[in-house]
């Protein structure tokens, strides 16, 4: 059976681990210990000493070895135990070793799949346009009171913007628009057509000109959606978010803001991550009344024709959620009208 826990997912940024420091971890209620061995590869134990239990995560880290600090065990990066301490400086001839996970390093971001032998083989997502010529990217870390699907929802959710974010995003402006949304293996793509402006304090700068805006929200299974935007064909802005399940209702957020706004990028820099984390806050705000309801009334949702976004995100993870892959739903194809 296909689990949520054979997929990968960001643990850290690969600037946060140093060498000799560690890092707990907490994913699907699990605790991990994250720290580079010798050779400076990052390595994902188990955040529990087999000795007493103590966490790992408050030991230390010397020469590429994790020793506990209750009574120093030492774990290579392979979980391998290699010195008790009140053993005696021999080496030890009985091998004891502490439970391990994949480790993939990938655009400066450490990734952890928990599933040694996943039903499904799959890769890190690569994520778009990082440290490509021309672009800029600013990272952002959030943590947000609700589940992975309601997260992933809301990033390419456009109803909501209008309210949760006037002004700093969008103005309720009596536009409609029109957009092509696709279900396909694992994938769901929106396509918006004929927009044009309403992008609250910036249109004047990202379309001047009021020309047709490239536009596409994406979501890959099981947690990762893209927001593009293209501006008068020159422009391009993108917004990448990775949703880590760390409870059960307690996600954190890894968003990348990637664009190439040509000679302006370097001054936009300050901008865009004021804004980008101002529009983050308020999502914080409005996710965390949303499961503050949940927990009152359950999941009992009504929806709109719009919502089919929705729909397809939710008929993915609940595939997943019951052991089975979402690559073999039939593929669907849908085209919704909508204000904003």
């Amino acid at each position: 059976m296909i689990s949520e826990k054979d997929f990968w997912y960001i643990l850290a940024e690969s600037h946060e681990l140093k060498k000799d420091q560690l890092k707990a971890c907490e994913l699907f209620n699990d605790w991990l210990v994250l720290f580079r061995d010798k050779n400076g590869k990052a390595c994902v134990l188990e955040d529990r000493c087999l000795h007493r239990t103590v966490q790992l995560s408050k030991g230390r880290v010397h020469n590429g070895h994790l020793q506990c600090g209750y009574h120093g065990w030492v774990y290579d990066g392979s979980g391998e135990v290699v010195q008790i301490p009140s053993e005696g400086p021999e080496m030890i001839t009985k091998k004891k070793c502490a439970k391990t996970y994949d480790v993939i390093e990938q655009d400066d971001y450490i990734y952890v799949r928990l599933n040694s032998k996943p039903e499904i083989e799959t890769k890190p997502f690569v994520m778009p346009s990082y440290k490509k010529k021309g672009y800029t990217t600013i990272r952002l870390q959030n943590t947000f009171e609700n589940n992975v699907t309601n997260c992933a929802e809301n990033f390419v959710d456009i109803p909501h913007t209008t309210f949760v974010h006037p002004k700093i995003f969008r103005d309720p402006g009596n536009e409609q628009l029109e957009a092509e949304v696709t279900r396909q293996k694992g994938h769901v793509k929106v396509t918006y057509l004929g927009e044009k402006k309403n992008f609250g304090l910036f249109s004047w700068f990202l379309n001047p000109k009021g020309s047709d805006i490239g536009h596409t929200d994406e979501f890959f299974m099981p947690n990762v959606t893209t927001v593009n935007y293209w501006f008068g064909g020159e422009k391009h802005f993108i917004i990448t978010s990775q949703s880590i399940p760390l409870k059960d209702n307690k996600t954190l957020v890894y968003t990348d803001l990637t664009y190439n706004y040509g000679i302006w990028n370097y001054f936009s820099r300050p901008i865009i991550r004021k804004h980008g984390q101002a529009i983050i806050d308020q999502d914080i705000v409005i996710l965390r009344d949303q499961m503050k309801g949940i927990e009152k009334y359950g999941t009992n949702f009504s929806y709109s024709p719009c919502d089919i976004i929705h729909t397809y995100i939710e008929s993915i993870q609940k595939e997943i959620q019951e052991g089975r892959d979402p690559g073999l739903l039939p593929d669907r194809t849908s085209r919704i009208k909508f204000w904003i």
